[in-house]
């Protein structure tokens, strides 16, 4: 009498993709993506961070326009905020890595106020701006299909 008898199908499929993954070392296609996404995340933490450097040691660093259209910020206060969103950025990647749920979470919601901070960037810095939302864009797709394959694939 085999095991499987008494299984529903959603359960056999489980199992049929469980020895699949142990067949195959644990690893599957959307594994990769999960670990793309971690870091790519570490990557825009660093990129922020950079950005906040750059901020405290550079004032003329985000001008953009004219005298008209300048907005006054306190660039030592917007660096030390700014690292700090790149530290958070790479704490959740790297729990994003070790394939936590939390980090998961929290990774959908830093990368989704990431696209909004870049788009605040647009005046200043055009091209890296688009290019940060793009690999946010990314991340977020890599987070979002098909999670359990890629969660179940990195174990």
């Amino acid at each position: 009498m085999s095991m499987r008898e008494g299984m529903a199908p959603s359960d056999e499929a489980r199992a049929a993709h469980m020895a699949q993954l142990q067949q195959t070392g644990g690893q599957s296609a959307w594994s990769g993506w999960v670990t793309f996404a971690a870091l790519m995340l570490v990557l825009l933490g660093a990129m922020n961070g950079f950005q906040g450097i750059l901020a405290l040691f550079d004032d003329g660093y985000f001008i953009a326009g004219t005298k008209d259209q300048l907005f006054a910020v306190n660039y030592d206060a917007w660096g030390v905020l700014l690292i700090l969103w790149g530290a958070i950025l790479m704490i959740v990647g790297a729990g994003l890595n070790a394939r936590r749920g939390w980090a998961r979470w929290m990774a959908l919601i830093v990368v989704m106020l990431d696209v909004l901070l870049q788009i605040g960037f647009f005046p200043s810095m055009p091209l890296l701006a688009a290019g940060l939302i793009a690999l946010d864009v990314l991340v977020l797709f890599a987070l979002t299909a098909r999670w359990e394959l890629g969660r179940l694939g990195g174990m």
